[in-house]
């Protein structure tokens, strides 16, 4: 394990801190973000992510900058795929695009949460237990499958044990309130669609630490590196997600970068525990390798997206509202929207 000065980690609590802050100050009105301003926050997190690249490079050397670089890339790379899935959900629950934000915003709290979480249990677990590498590596190989045949797109926001849990704890109107998540009905407190909603990506962000956690840990098992390169990659997410909103289906041959990025990552897994476990003459892969072949890949897969383009269908959610947001339900295929008869305004 490195030794992190104190100081290091406050300065990385402190910027999460304030730059949470700073994008909900900046957000804290309901408004469609369009491709600049995503663009424009996207390089900021981009720019923050790098700035804190640099500093792990002078405060703990080369290696330990390599791998949080690799992790970070890797975990943004892996978090593009979360974009279609934000993307059926938002268009499953109708959610109206300038509330959108705020959403994303109390997701990526959750994701910072539980992210902590997974991935202390599992530096605390790869730590003890060496043999579980070649468990998380059959994880990636079995995620590499699924992307490869497609699984990823009979995801089923209805059938989210989040969304499940919720309305076992708390009665789930069907109207949106604005922005708020909780209104009172009957003298009773109700949920609005937002936070079945904010459940919703919860859920779906849990099902991908599944790949996401053995993934970075393949690259380091210390608790700075991995926490931190995750950490500033779900930061970006929002702001990635609104910036490529509406060019998702462009970039096609990305699941197929992903699949071999996971194969990878698997492969070395077993390299890893294999050396440690079998013999020392077994070699691993040294992370600016790992770092080399995720930027290849992902460069090879934009590329070949934009030669060889798929065939025009819609964006799930790429429609811009016309109706009054504080007025729109979900659509009548989602349980929300089916539970009961609509009525004709907010209470």
């Amino acid at each position: 394990m490195l030794e992190v000065p104190l100081w290091l980690w406050g300065a990385f609590a402190a910027t999460v801190v304030v730059s949470l802050a700073v994008d909900l100050l900046a957000h804290r009105t309901a408004h469609v973000i369009g491709f600049k301003e995503a663009a424009a926050w996207s390089c900021l997190w981009v720019g923050l992510a790098l700035a804190f690249a640099g500093v792990v490079f002078l405060v703990l050397g080369a290696k330990a900058g390599t791998e949080y670089t690799t992790a970070w890339l890797l975990e943004k790379s892996l978090s593009v795929d979360n974009l279609f899935v934000f993307a059926v959900i938002f268009a499953y629950f109708k959610v109206p695009r300038a509330y959108q934000h705020r959403v994303l915003f109390f997701g990526v709290m959750g994701a910072l949460i539980f992210r902590g979480i997974f991935l202390s249990l599992g530096v605390a677990v790869v730590s003890r237990f060496t043999a579980v590498l070649f468990a998380f590596a059959a994880v990636l190989f079995y995620s590499t499958y699924k992307l490869l045949k497609g699984d990823e797109e009979t995801f089923d926001p209805g059938k989210s044990f989040a969304l499940r849990l919720l309305r076992k704890i708390v009665p789930v109107r069907d109207e949106y309130a604005g922005m708020k998540f909780f209104v009172k009905e009957a003298g009773k407190r109700v949920a609005t669609p937002l936070l079945a909603v904010v459940a919703a990506i919860e859920g779906a962000d849990l099902i991908f630490a599944v790949d996401s956690v053995p993934a970075v840990l393949a690259v380091s098992d210390d608790a700075f590196i991995v926490y931190t390169s995750n950490a500033f990659a779900i930061l970006g997410l929002r702001a990635l997600y609104f910036m490529l909103a509406g060019l998702l289906d462009r970039f096609h041959y990305l699941n197929k970068g992903l699949a071999i990025i996971l194969s990878f990552i698997g492969v070395k897994l077993i390299l890893q525990a294999s050396h440690k476990m079998i013999s020392s003459s077994i070699p691993e892969i040294p992370s600016p390798i790992s770092l080399a072949v995720i930027v290849i890949v992902l460069a090879a897969s934009v590329v070949l997206s934009l030669l060889r383009p798929a065939p025009a269908h819609p964006t799930p959610g790429s429609e811009d509202e016309q109706k009054d947001p504080a007025t729109m339900r979900p659509g009548p295929d989602s349980p929300l929207g089916a539970e009961r008869e609509p009525r004709d305004g907010p209470s």
